[in-house]
């Protein structure tokens, strides 16, 4: 390209470029029209098509303001001057893709995309407060700096927006108050730095606004505060070396998943609290948090399904204790929680806790209050979260709490037994509650004693050998028809008649049904000691 060929702001720029340089040609106040700088001219200057530099110059392309006509193609070039555009325009999408740069920065400027598969950068990538109406491709670039896209827009509705499938950066992932009109992919991405979106939104209602799925984030993934999103967040997969959180954002993707966060390993907090709002599912089901899972004072709302699904998640502290009680269900199977925080105000309507196991339970609630919590689950009968929850008792020392919760566990149990099992349920619960509380045992029997005492005192038995037979004795005459091994030589002797007879018949039937309820019940006791 000659130099009589140039235009006068590509001449500027021909003189400029040896030095580094800017060349400012933003159009003034009362000024409608951008000058126009040829992209084919850029993309020869950058190639080597510009003057020699002079000793100890150092090149640089620095153009603010232009109206950049034609595609700027620089595909698999190496770039060694920096390249820095602010407030440009592009007519067309700039396609670098496999190049290679020192650095590249375009600041407020206008694209109908851009294509940087592939492409290496030295230093920074910034593209921040620009507006893109076509896709931006990243799939596979390497920044070995920060990737900046600080309030940039970039709209591609029903389209998939950002793609950067595997990209690499050696620094940070800039993303606050970032807008992305489509879906905004980065699976297997791997950010050296951490991965900031606080403010930004990210809107593709019905689809995936976010797929982040297997990321590897060396500090922390930042959604706080202001972030917003529209459609599924998916974080599956996910290797955070520091914390997750999302404290003020707001989460809509009614009727489905929200936020999809499945097996993901964060090595500190998952911060899902803090005035979160989430229409829609939150499903964790098999991360491992190193730390604290909180949703303190969350807002969650999911009407259908399951709402938070905590399914053999990992934490040493979990904290439920949202803004209000979850509305929809909540399961958590087979977690492990730590220590768990809770308030029987935010309690869900729908608890899951199928094999449920937590270290320990931070709200000192007495055993019918904690009964009714276990209660919030399915009607079908599962052992484990009562012996969970008398287990939690008896390591504080309250072991009449611990009773309680396994006599509860009991009749439960029995609800979903046949008839005859079902009566020989009721007999034990109201003679020795199953073993749990023995003294109803002796109460039963010092009734019936004294039932039997003062009848047979009234109406004494005949004795069968009356030269042979003991003084009669009301008291132990009734306590030797009672107790079905121990023998004081009345029953022998004597012999009732009459209603005594019944009453005979009925104090022996009750000492043998005490006899092995007391048994079977202290057995299964001593077999949960």
């Amino acid at each position: 390209m000659r130099l009589e060929e140039l235009g006068p702001i590509e001449r500027q720029l021909w003189h400029s470029y040896a030095q580094g340089r800017p060349v400012d040609v933003r159009p003034g106040p009362q000024e409608t029209v951008r000058p126009a700088v040829r992209a084919e001219y850029l993309t020869a200057l950058l190639l080597a098509a510009g003057p020699e530099p002079g000793g100890g110059e150092r090149p640089a392309l620095r153009l603010s303001g232009a109206s950049i006509t034609g595609t700027l193609d620089l595909q698999f070039a190496d770039i060694a001057a920096p390249v820095v555009l602010a407030d440009c325009h592009f007519t067309d999408a700039p396609v670098i893709r496999g190049a290679e740069f020192r650095e590249l920065t375009l600041t407020g400027c206008v694209l109908p995309g851009m294509n940087a598969d592939t492409a290496q950068v030295h230093g920074r990538l910034v593209l921040s407060r620009c507006r893109l109406t076509g896709p931006l491709v990243l799939t596979r670039a390497e920044v070995r700096g920060d990737l900046d896209l600080t309030h940039t827009v970039i709209t591609v509705p029903g389209g998939e927006a950002v793609s950067a499938v595997r990209l690499a950066t050696g620094g940070d992932l800039l993303c606050t108050h970032l807008t992305v009109n489509g879906g905004m992919r980065l699976s297997g991405a791997s950010i050296s730095g951490e991965f900031d979106l606080q403010g930004a939104h990210l809107s593709n209602p019905g689809g995936t606004a976010l797929d982040a799925y297997h990321v590897h984030v060396a500090e922390d993934l930042t959604f706080h505060p202001g972030f917003s999103s529209e459609g599924r967040i998916i974080l599956s997969g996910a290797d955070v070396a520091a914390a997750i959180g999302f404290c003020g954002a707001r989460l809509h993707n009614p009727g489905s998943t929200a936020l999809e966060a499945v097996d993901v390993a964060v090595s500190r907090n998952f911060d899902l609290g803090a005035g979160l709002t989430v229409n829609g599912g939150i499903k964790l089901d098999g991360t491992r948090i190193g730390t604290h899972l909180s949703l303190r004072d969350t807002t969650l709302t999911h009407h259908t399904g399951t709402a938070l699904s905590l399914r053999l998640v990992q934490a040493r502290e979990t904290d439920l204790r949202t803004r209000g009680p979850i509305d929809g269900t909540v399961d958590a199977g087979n977690a492990q929680l730590g220590v768990l925080y809770d308030s029987p105000a935010t309690w869900p309507t729908r608890l899951r806790l199928s094999d449920t196991a937590y270290d320990a339970l931070a709200a000192p609630l007495s055993a019918s209050e904690r009964l009714a919590w276990i209660r919030r689950g399915t009607a079908v009968y599962l052992p484990q979260p009562y012996e969970q929850l008398a287990a939690t008792y008896r390591r504080l020392g309250h072991e009449d709490e611990a009773r309680t919760v396994l006599l509860a566990k009991q009749r439960h149990r029995r609800s979903g037994l046949p008839l005859h099992s079902r009566v020989w349920g009721y007999v034990q619960d109201a003679t020795v509650g199953y073993g749990y509380r023995p003294a109803r045992a002796a109460l039963w029997i010092m009734a019936l004693l004294a039932l039997g005492a003062s009848f047979f005192s009234a109406h004494p038995p005949a004795p069968l050998e009356a030269a042979k037979a003991p003084p009669f004795s009301p008291l132990f005459y009734a306590l030797d028809l009672l107790l079905p091994i121990i023998g004081f030589g009345q029953k022998a002797a004597f012999a009732p008649h009459g209603a005594g007879q019944w009453l005979a018949y009925a104090l022996t039937t009750a000492g043998w049904v005490l006899a092995t309820t007391v048994t079977a019940g202290v057995s299964r006791a001593l077999s949960r000691q």
